[in-house]
């Protein structure tokens, strides 16, 4: 059955002002599963006034205890509904039930983590030179936050956000990706249910537009970005002009680095996962496999092999391992880039186009594919893809490794196999990305601090550094002398 959704604004549920709506369709077999509102811009400036109002007349005053128990709430609300809520953002964009389940309880983790923070974020008492005077520095909120998501990992990237920016006081209003919508205007359905007031959490869905009409907004007082480069550097150019801080975690073209003294096996299925989860469709892909000499042939016979086995078909299903491409310009986009591989003299050893068979039929499947002897210069390598094409370029020392690692403009995650402690820690030092995995890959934990160098972004999501980007530093000083001053000198 069809399922109509509404715009969350104020602590209501509403259709769009001008009525308009866009579908929300299933990766897998192309059928309209639900129907999404498009805001107006006037939509999106009455949630701007909303959220406005209730941070000034009381969100702004509501104690720590009482946001970490909204919290907490929130987060059982979460557990209880994983099931659910995985089945629908499958159904939305296409990732296997597998990992739109564990995505739930890692959302639910997030925000009990945040709502742990909301009671710990203490000042600081700063000792002066002046005997007479007493100066502290606390974290204030900034009042209203936009927050712009994208369509890979819906939930996921939302509570990356969400509960840090809750937690530290502020109301936020979510624009999801208009591919995958649905699953965010769920969490806020959650948050009603926990008990925020109204016009703390709101939820405002459509395209492009939408987006601009909320991060240009002079009302919003910080901005929060996950998506391409190109829409970043928009985002940014606006809140230049507005003066407005950004958050953003952008691209990348990740490099996963194989040594010959690996364990070997492990960094095989560490290459699968890097590449192949989530079809590919994540900033963090290892889409650059690096592959010293000594261990390249076996790596590339390994890999194909296994590329081969994976099963693909019904995301729904327990034991499918790769789903489909999250919508059809995504689809097309991925394709395009393997044909462009193919042209620029790579060597295809697995894969190489639309994935056909039984179940297959309908959905946006890309077979996973590898091309091996890959330069860093080739498109294929050195731009985004966001799919399941995996470059492997060899390198001979770790002089060699380091330069095409970093001969990117992203930099966002990287990957290190070795069993050389010595190795891996000049690697982790050398390499310039904003998370380095070592004999592991695609891990995370709210407690860890997560974000991009480079091209791949700025400002940091989870820990204790992801609150602390939703919050600013006032400085009191008090003067308790009683002694008059010279009102024409500054006091230092």
């Amino acid at each position: 059955m069809t399922q109509t959704y509404q715009l969350f604004i104020d602590g209501k549920w509403r259709d769009a002002a001008n009525g308009a709506t866009m579908p929300a369709i299933n990766p897998y077999n192309q059928e309209v599963h639900g129907i999404v509102p498009v805001a107006s811009v006037g939509d999106v400036e009455e949630a701007i006034a909303a959220a406005r109002r209730a941070f000034d007349t009381m969100w702004s005053k509501t104690t720590p205890g009482e946001r970490a128990r909204l919290l907490n709430k929130a987060a059982d609300l979460l557990d209880a509904d994983a099931n659910r809520m995985a089945l629908l953002e499958t159904t939305d964009n296409g990732k296997v039930i597998r990992e739109t389940h564990s995505q739930m309880g890692y959302a639910a983790r997030i925000f009990r983590y945040y709502a742990g923070w909301a009671d710990k974020m203490h000042g600081d008492v700063v000792p002066l030179d002046q005997k007479d005077t007493i100066d502290f520095a606390i974290r204030v909120p900034y009042g209203v936050v936009a927050t712009v998501t994208a369509w890979n990992s819906p939930v996921a990237i939302l509570t990356n956000t969400l509960p840090a920016a809750l937690a530290a006081g502020n109301c936020v209003i979510i624009k999801p990706s208009e591919h995958a919508s649905v699953t965010t205007l769920e969490i806020a359905r959650i948050c009603e249910k926990a008990g925020f007031p109204a016009g703390v959490v709101q939820v405002v869905t459509g395209a492009g537009d939408v987006g601009a009409a909320l991060t240009s907004s002079k009302g919003v007082d910080k901005i929060s970005f996950t998506g391409s480069p190109g829409v970043g550097r928009k985002i940014a150019a606006v809140a230049g002009e507005n003066l407005k801080p950004v958050t953003m975690e952008l691209g990348g073209k990740s490099p996963n680095i194989v040594f010959d003294d690996c364990d070997f096996d492990r960094a095989l299925i560490g290459a699968l996962a890097g590449i192949f989860g989530a079809t590919g469709q994540t900033c963090i892909a290892g889409s650059r496999l690096l592959v010293q000499r000594g261990v390249y042939g076996r790596m590339v016979e390994g890999l194909a092999q296994r590329a081969a086995q994976i099963r693909m078909g019904d995301p729904r299903l327990a034991e499918t391992e790769m789903g489909t491409a999250a919508n059809e310009p995504q689809f097309n986009k991925i394709l395009s880039f393997i044909e462009a591989a193919k042209g620029d003299g790579a060597r295809l050893v697995a894969g190489g186009g639309r994935a056909e068979g039984p179940g297959l039929e309908k959905g946006f499947f890309i077979q996973p594919t590898i091309f091996a002897d890959v330069r860093n210069d080739m498109k294929v390598a050195a731009e985004e893809i966001f799919g399941p094409v995996l470059s492997i370029i060899p390198f001979t020392d770790e002089e060699e490794a380091v330069r095409i690692a970093n001969d990117t403009p992203y930099g966002l995650a990287s990957g290190v196999w070795s069993e050389n402690i010595s190795r891996c820690m000049r690697m982790m030092r050398a390499i310039k990305s904003g998370v380095v995995w070592v004999n592991t890959y695609r891990v995370a934990a709210p407690q860890a601090p997560f974000g991009g160098m480079k091209e791949s972004g700025f400002g940091r999501v989870r820990g204790e550094a992801g609150i602390l980007e939703f919050t600013q530093t006032k400085n009191v000083f008090i003067d308790f002398s009683g002694d008059k001053r010279d009102p024409f000198s500054m006091k230092f």
